[in-house]
């Protein structure tokens, strides 16, 4: 069923649902174990007025096409082994994010578009990583900005080798901003660019092509035209051979969600969103299996897209998106569960057991994607367990991307306590992005804690082990409960918001860090504070002057 609108409440600004035969900007076709994603964006098509997306440039419509094609791949198509990333502009590859389309938006939607952009990228890396799919940029034009951005998330780059296209990091002498979907980090992290020759890369407008770019680790590869079309399909042919994911398999359909919109929020089978204007803070309840789950693979296959698993993971997904964009002023986000601690557990065993299924480890990758995304989402993640919770296993998850968590305790009526428990999916299933599993960052890889909570697997606990084990942040009785959760939450909501962001994003990636995590905290860090500054965005800011003939005017302190 399609999402449906209330007509009681306006639509939401940005709906992250599309499916492959209403995109605009992309077309994907399938031979055999490769897939091949072309640009083709409709500069007419912006997904909001003001602007044309010329020369394959993007904005957040086209990124939203490119996030559903990979889920598609991911799910639908298993045979696929490569996927090829291309361009059907002549001479264009990809010219980025579109300039315009970030000189008029919003300093908030010009990070959230960052930070989606980001996810999309990290999502390719991380099917690499885990889901047997390698990916190859086909860079058959110029590469610029954003665009080469997208390459550098790809396992390979191949560059047309014509004399004039050129891959290029061209925001800071053009447009006072930084590659803002990872491509600082990238270059050191990944590619391992030497310092002093991306310091040059990234300075200069008009980039660096065919064999420079190779010997300074910018691509792969550098191909004539003649010979470029032959050489990325049996790159792509080669890699797929590589792939463990099966060729004769039946792909899983992802059909719309079924997703209601009111006044009070967003409405899913197994999430539900109710918000809180007044207050500044929504409740996201995700529930429990309503029955018994399949335990065999061919079961899960029949079942499909409605596996609770999968189910939920695609309707919290979609969730925290609409959220995160439609709803800024929605500060603190309260976590709660419902349902039936043995029905997870029963779901958590099954996943474990069958992860080498191709199927069950795309499940395993969503949710996986899905929490990260929760985590990296500037909001306060207060987790609160009380009665019908069913924080267990992969729902406990949640729990632990929380910036806190509530227990209630029940001394005088035991059985009306709820419970929590712990599978072995909570033990480095889910890896955040900085590669850890929440419980080993939660004690900072120390092994006592860690192999306690390892201890309780599969077994339900109260308020007080789950405090004494260290699991919970505090365990209140329930003549207490109602009126600590508001004072804490009323204390939440009187904060800075700003202040807030910077230290839960400090707070939650403590120890080393990772490609990833340098990306959301760091570079987002550094942009999120550039796009603010008058250099970008004043009157007469790089960013606002691009394209007018007029010189962008700085203000030379250093700060």
């Amino acid at each position: 069923m399609d999402s449906q609108h209330s007509e009681a409440h306006a639509p939401p600004q940005v709906d992250y649902q599309v499916a492959g035969d209403a995109y605009r900007h992309l077309k994907v076709r399938y031979d055999g174990p490769v897939a091949t994603i072309t640009l083709d964006v409709d500069e007419d098509a912006p997904i909001r007025a003001g602007y044309r997306l010329k020369l394959n440039s993007y904005d957040l419509g086209v990124d939203i096409e490119l996030h559903d094609a990979l889920q598609r791949i991911r799910f639908e198509h298993p045979e696929v082994g490569s996927v090829v990333l291309t361009s059907a502009k002549d001479r264009v590859f990809c010219s980025g994010a579109n300039i315009f389309m970030l000189g008029q938006s919003s300093h908030a939607w010009k990070v959230n578009f960052c930070k989606f952009t980001n996810e999309t990228r990290n999502g390719i890396e991380d099917s690499s990583r885990h889901s047997g799919l390698k990916f190859v940029a086909a860079c058959n034009g110029t590469t610029a900005g954003g665009g080469y951005e997208m390459a550098l998330a790809c396992d390979e780059i191949v560059l047309v080798d014509d004399r004039s296209s050129a891959v290029s990091l061209p925001e800071v002498p053009l447009l006072g901003v930084l590659p803002g979907t990872g491509g600082l980090t990238r270059l050191t992290d990944k590619r391992k660019v030497r310092r002093d020759l991306a310091d040059m890369f990234c300075t200069t407008t008009e980039g660096v092509r065919g064999e420079r770019a190779k010997a300074w680790r910018l691509v792969d590869e550098v191909v004539k035209p003649s010979e470029f079309a032959a050489y990325v399909e049996r790159r792509a042919r080669q890699l797929a051979e590589q792939s463990d994911r099966p060729h004769d398999a039946k792909g899983i359909a992802l059909p719309p969600l079924s997703r209601t919109i009111d006044e009070r929020g967003y409405h899913y089978r197994f999430v539900g969103v109710d918000i809180d204007r007044e207050a500044h803070r929504a409740t996201l309840l995700v529930r429990a299996p309503e029955g018994a789950e399949p335990a065999g693979v061919a079961e899960i296959n029949a079942r499909g897209a409605a596996w609770w698993p999968l189910a939920m993971a695609r309707e919290l997904d979609d969730a925290i998106l609409m959220l995160r964009t439609n709803e800024l002023d929605i500060g603190t986000w309260i976590l709660r569960t419902e349902g039936d601690v043995a029905r997870v557990l029963a779901v958590d065993e099954t996943l474990a057991r069958h992860a080498g299924d191709w199927f069950v480890r795309e499940t395993i990758g969503l949710l996986r994607r899905t929490l990260a995304r929760l985590e990296v989402s500037s909001r306060t993640l207060i987790a609160l367990v009380d009665r019908g919770s069913c924080f267990a296993g992969s729902l406990f998850e949640l729990a632990l991307a929380a910036d806190r968590t509530y227990m209630l305790d029940v001394p005088d009526e035991p059985d009306a306590a709820p419970r929590i428990a712990l599978s072995t999916m909570n033990f480095g299933a889910y890896p955040r992005v900085d590669g850890r599993a929440r419980i080993a960052s939660r004690f900072y890889d120390e092994g006592e804690p860690i192999e306690a909570a390892r201890a309780t697997i599969g077994r339900a606990m109260g308020a007080e082990e789950a405090s004494a084990l260290g699991l919970v942040t505090v365990a209140l009785d329930d003549i207490d409960w109602d009126d600590e959760i508001r004072i804490v939450l009323e204390e939440r909501a009187s904060m800075s918001p700003d202040a807030l962001t910077g230290m839960e994003a400090n707070l939650r990636f403590g120890g080393g860090e990772t490609m990833e995590t340098r990306v959301f905290g760091r570079l987002s860090a550094w942009q999120n504070w550039i796009f603010q500054r008058p250099n970008a965005v004043g009157e007469a800011g790089a960013l606002k002057v691009f394209g007018t003939g007029n010189k962008a005017r700085f203000d030379w302190d250093r700060v």
